[in-house]
């Protein structure tokens, strides 16, 4: 049995953007395989926005992250030695133990992927907790209807991007928020009827022409003076999910954004945040109707995958220069 494995550890906690002085790659000395636990080897992990909000030592939907741990998140795993009657050597799995290499985990705490024809990564991406949460934050809470806007921020990232074509399936008119020219072209080349770039002077003109009727429902990834821009654009009984506010993550002191309450009442707004496991007994219709949608070719997606658990850092640090789009993911092994 494989008697060690490479894991990545918050090494100290952020002050601002995070650095690669802030982890450690360290070598885990692995025990034996207790009854109903599987030995699994890394395929991909995810490196994801909500990362960086736990490596903050505050309250949140979930417990920090502990100095000297591994960065827990997402995985795609293959089972190389197993104790456990329902699993065996070969088989897939979706895990959540994060940056590492190799672990020993309990066979209760994965699960068994049945791929079809979906391809395996996206499992951490658009048919996995990626596209539930842009699934159910945009079908349960923003509640779209044929006819109306959706605006999408973060709109070229692994929610916004699915956000955007759920809505369009479901017959709204879709605008994205993005950060370059190129992520507004690839918007309207999957589906998006409109793409804005905030990073242009005249912002809040442009987002101004691509919702000419306001915004009715606007899944907020990003917060910020995107997120201003866009709430002064609701329409009456407009519905606000909020998903992230990664414009905020790297601020070193408290934030004070525009008050929106008064824009919430004059429009019969509601605003509502949400994360993922809140809708977690319904995760099975969710993964199917999404694999659905990327079987007919419904929903496409791109990937930014970077090679070699050893870049697992530097992937992460990707995520705030605009360096990804679609899913950013590190593939480990083949």
């Amino acid at each position: 049995m494989l008697q060690s494995a490479k894991r990545i550890v918050l090494a100290s906690r952020p002050y601002g953007v995070p650095t690669k002085e802030n982890f450690r790659e360290e070598t885990l000395e692995l025990a034996g395989l207790a009854e109903g636990e599987v030995l699994v080897e890394s395929l991909y992990v995810s490196v994801d926005p909500y990362m960086r909000g736990r490596m903050n030592d505050t309250k949140s939907y979930v417990p920090p992250y502990a100095i000297d741990d591994a960065i827990a998140g997402g995985v795609i795993a293959r089972v190389i030695e197993s104790r456990a009657q329902a699993l065996t050597a070969g088989d897939i799995v979706l895990a959540g133990y994060g940056w590492q290499t190799h672990a020993i985990v309990k066979a209760t705490h994965v699960q068994k992927i049945e791929q079809g024809n979906v391809p395996l990564s996206a499992f951490l991406g658009a048919v996995g907790m990626t596209g539930l949460t842009a699934y159910f934050g945009l079908l349960s809470l923003g509640k779209p209807k044929a006819g109306e806007t959706v605006v999408v921020s973060g709109a070229a990232g692994a929610v916004g991007s699915i956000v955007g074509q759920i809505a369009n399936i479901v017959g709204a008119r879709v605008v994205g928020v993005a950060g370059s020219d190129a992520k507004c072209q690839w918007l309207r080349e999957i589906g998006f009827d409109e793409a804005v770039n905030y990073k242009h002077a005249n912002f809040r003109e442009q987002l101004a022409l691509a919702t000419p009727n306001g915004v009715d429902v606007y899944f907020d990834n990003v917060g910020g003076d995107v997120s201003d821009a866009v709430l002064r654009r609701i329409n009456h009984g407009a519905r606000i999910p909020v998903c992230g506010q990664i414009a905020t993550y790297n601020e070193t002191a408290p934030v004070y954004q525009t008050p929106i309450q008064g824009l919430l009442l004059i429009n019969s707004a509601t605003m509502t945040g949400f994360i993922v496991s809140d809708f977690r007994d319904q995760f099975a219709k969710g993964i199917s109707e999404l694999s659905s949608w990327v079987e007919s070719g419904q929903i496409q997606y791109e990937e930014t995958i970077v090679q070699g658990f050893e870049n697992t850092v530097e992937a992460f640090l990707m995520l705030f220069q605009g360096g990804n789009t679609g899913k950013l993911l590190v593939k480990v092994k083949e």
